[in-house]
């Protein structure tokens, strides 16, 4: 047996080392501080950012990268907004949002498709629940929504078999996660901070004004604590996802309504087969 002496620490360990620990000491002060580097979180730190540029702010997400969970692990539809009821909010977010995400990713270089949505009906039942839809996709003003017959539907998808479908030739597919991380590069190009690797394990009022704050009070209340340090904040707001009932109860809030999460699966078509659908097929 022998023993070999450990190798020296190289500049760059030894560097991470140090900020490490400084990290865990230091308190950083933000007007705004996000937590969750999701789509909606990094949505919403993109605009707050963009209407308010003289805040100081950050983003904090618990992954070593931006959108490692809901966001980057969906359909990736630019959804037209057939389905919500006419007047929600839910409608209008939606068909406005449509011509926005295309907007910015036409200006931000992300690729996506523009593939369309045909909704099928199999049955005479069927066919009374597309009418329907038809009738709430007009309410919304969902742009050249088409009701079709069978030829229409052979010439949009030829391997698609139906009495008769609803086309929806605006309705497209992108990498949701590539628009986040437009989102934060964005966001710290104007000046805010993304903090990866920084788990949220708590929120704590802190009676005592900081150093930061002299002569204005006690301008960061709110004192944020992560596994590898503290931040604090004037205004906290929360976009945890899965995680935002649990983010609620950190901050005061009731444990009910909780969050239920399902697992979904998809399934990768095979190569040789892929001439078999063109876009988006829905029953």
């Amino acid at each position: 047996p022998c023993f070999i002496p450990p190798m020296p620490d190289t500049f760059e360990n030894l560097r991470h080392r140090i900020v490490e620990a400084v990290n865990s000491v230091i308190e950083y002060h933000y007007d705004v501080v996000v937590v969750g580097g999701g789509i909606v979180g990094m949505a919403a730190a993109r605009e707050l950012r963009l209407r308010y540029p003289n805040l100081k702010m950050a983003v904090l997400e618990k992954e070593s990268q931006l959108a490692q969970h809901q966001t980057g692990h969906n359909s990736g539809v630019i959804h037209a907004g057939i389905y919500y009821k006419p007047g929600s909010l839910k409608a209008k977010l939606c068909v406005e949002g449509l011509h926005l995400m295309y907007e910015f990713c036409d200006s931000h270089k992300i690729p996506y498709k523009k593939v369309g949505k045909l909704i099928v009906a199999t049955n005479a039942l069927e066919v009374e629940r597309l009418d329907d839809l038809q009738e709430r996709g007009i309410k919304n003003n969902v742009p050249d929504l088409e009701m079709v017959d069978i030829k229409k539907i052979k010439e949009i998808e030829p391997h698609c078999e139906g009495l008769c479908g609803l086309w929806s030739p605006h309705t497209g597919i992108v990498d949701y996660g590539e628009v986040t991380k437009s989102y934060g590069e964005e966001f710290t190009e104007k000046g805010g901070k993304v903090y990866l690797d920084f788990e949220v394990i708590g929120f704590r009022e802190v009676k005592e004004s900081s150093p930061s704050s002299t002569g204005e009070g006690n301008k960061y209340p709110v004192q944020v604590h992560g596994c590898s340090g503290n931040v604090r904040a004037s205004y906290v707001l929360t976009c945890g996802g899965l995680q935002s009932d649990m983010l609620a109860k950190m901050s005061g809030g009731k444990p009910d309504p909780k969050i239920v999460p399902f697992r979904g699966e998809y399934l990768l078509l095979n190569p040789d087969k892929c001439d078999l659908v063109n876009g988006n097929i829905y029953p």
